[in-house]
């Protein structure tokens, strides 16, 4: 009998995952889901280019608010079919590292967009008269 039967037979036939690649937590990646993927990302970006090009929508700033809409959840099917991220990969760091990301990127937008509109704002009148006074 090998060593490894007698240690199989003396933990009662079983096989405690020495064997076994098992990351717990960790997505398991098949064709299925990459398949999955990327039909929906296929569809998430079929459906607002067709809203573009046809015009669905009457005002340009609901189709855009439409198609950064089908843009946030693509971004979510990316990260979860392609990136494999969820709750409990790596012990939940990866999640965490997303939302510290996403409120960086906020606070940076909307700071940027905050200072932009500011600057519009308080600069148009001065540059308004400058412009009336040309020849």
């Amino acid at each position: 009998m090998s060593a490894h039967a007698d240690t199989h037979a003396a933990h009662g036939g079983h096989d405690h995952g020495h064997d076994h690649d098992h990351d717990e937590g960790a997505a398991h990646v098949s064709f299925k889901g990459y398949m999955i993927g990327f039909v929906l990302a296929v569809i998430l970006t079929a459906i607002p280019f067709w809203l573009v090009m046809s015009g669905g929508f009457k005002t340009p700033s609901t189709t855009a608010l439409v198609v950064l809409g089908f843009a946030a959840v693509q971004i979510v099917v990316h990260m979860v079919y392609f990136l494999h991220m969820n709750t409990k990969s790596e012990g939940g760091w990866n999640m965490l590292a997303l939302i510290f990301t996403a409120v960086l990127v906020l606070i940076t937008l909307s700071g940027s967009i905050w200072v932009m509109y500011h600057l519009n704002h308080n600069m148009m009148p001065a540059m308004m008269q400058d412009v009336r006074n040309l020849p």
